[in-house]
Parts: C-alpha cells; sequence; structure tokens
C-alpha cells in the first residue's frame, strides 16, 4: 500500500464512480481498493474502521488536516472535502460555492436516493409492485425536470463552471438507461438540456478514465453516452 497516495475504497457504482471521477479530476495520486459488495467485502472489520456505515465510498488521506491521516465516507462528504484541499471544482465566488453545495446535498438527499429506489422496484426487484414503480417514476421524472430547468441557458449545473455538482449528479442520470434500462419508462427524451450536458460530462477524459478503472463500456444507444 502506497503510503502518500490517498486510499480509495470503492466499487462501480454511481456512488462509487463519483469519488473515482473527482480523483482523476484532480490529480491527484491514489490506490484504488475494489469492495465487493455482492461478497459482503462492506462488512470486513478492516473497511469498517474506515466506513462504520459499511457503505462505499470511502477514502483515506494520509497527508489530511495537519498532516494527519483522514479516514473519510459518504461520498458527497468526500466531494467537498477534495475540493476544500486543492481549492479545484469548487468556485471561488462565494455565492456560486453555495449553490454547488447546495446542488451537491440535492444530489445526496433527493436524486440519489430517489434514482435508486427507480432502479431498485423497475429493473431489480424480483416481485414488480406497480405503486412503487409508478412512484418512483414520478418522483425521478421530476428530478430530472428540476435537472431540466437548472441547465436552462448554461453549460453545468452551477453556470458555466465544472464543479463537483457536475461529478455528483452525472453518474446517476447515465445509470437510469446505463443500469436500470430506464429510458422508455422515464421518458428521457423529453429531457435535452440534460442528455446534452451529460453528453458533455462523460467526455471528459478524467470521466472517462474513472470509468474505464471499472471496465464500464458506454453504450452507443445509451441515454447520455459520449459515442
Amino acid at each position: 500500500m502506497a503510503q502518500d497516495k490517498i486510499q480509495h475504497y470503492t466499487l462501480g457504482t454511481p456512488n462509487g464512480l463519483k469519488t473515482a471521477i473527482a480523483l482523476e479530476e484532480l490529480g491527484l495520486p491514489y490506490e484504488n481498493h475494489i469492495i465487493n459488495i455482492m461478497k459482503g467485502e462492506q462488512f470486513a472489520p478492516e473497511f469498517l474502521k474506515v466506513s462504520p456505515n459499511n457503505k462505499i465510498p470511502a477514502i483515506v488521506d494520509p497527508n489530511g488536516p495537519e498532516g494527519k491521516s483522514t479516514p473519510l465516507f459518504e461520498s458527497g462528504a468526500i466531494l467537498l472535502y477534495l475540493a476544500e484541499k486543492t481549492g479545484k471544482l469548487i468556485p471561488k465566488d462565494p455565492v456560486d460555492r453555495l449553490h454547488t453545495i447546495q446542488w451537491l446535498f440535492w444530489q445526496m438527499a433527493g436524486l440519489g436516493p430517489m434514482f435508486g429506489q427507480f432502479g431498485h422496484f423497475f429493473h431489480y426487484a424480483p416481485e414488480k409492485i406497480p405503486y412503487a414503480i409508478k412512484r418512483y417514476t414520478d418522483e425521478a421524472r421530476r428530478l430530472l425536470g428540476v435537472l431540466e430547468k437548472q441547465l436552462d441557458g448554461h453549460d453545468y449545473i452551477v453556470g458555466n463552471e465544472f464543479t463537483i455538482a457536475d461529478i455528483a449528479v452525472a453518474p446517476w442520470v447515465y445509470g437510469l438507461d446505463h443500469h436500470y434500462k430506464g429510458r422508455e419508462q422515464l421518458k428521457l427524451e423529453e429531457f435535452p438540456r440534460v442528455e446534452k450536458w451529460l453528453r458533455s460530462v462523460l467526455k471528459r477524459p478524467a470521466v472517462l478514465k474513472a470509468y474505464s478503472t471499472f471496465n464500464i463500456e458506454f453504450k452507443p444507444d445509451a441515454f447520455g453516452s459520449p459515442l
């Protein structure tokens, strides 16, 4: 284990991809540790020391505050920490900075959990429950509508600057079609600004490298695919 590198505990899920993208965008030296949640590796005592909530992603920064080794879990907290550590991926303007944090929290509290519930009930659940599918379809579409409106007139979620807000949201939006096969159910063609934004994010070299780390190939016909 490299002592001078950030230790990154992750998997190729939307949340795991968020921190991988940030590390690549920032050019920070890091070492991946794949935590196979299907095999229960998230419950290993060594991992629980880093992430007591037994969730990925998590990091250990050997050069944390005051030069101390610092463990950190929760993808949103990690994104904010890395941005503040480097002074990158977060605006210098105080209002834009607050708006970036606002949209980061929006993803963490709303978009991520609701998209995850949509994916579970629509795609993964062994029993198809119409009420649950409709509930989370409606909420996923509502959230997409919020994002569609926010993207009116600028390139990224907060103005024309690529930030941790974009990093937080993009893997979840791409997963709606790539992972959950929800294009027709969600009528994704009704959100053209979202797709244009997503394509631009997914074309970034750091984003492509992060996805390739987990052997995730973009599908030419998937919503937002850069191909």
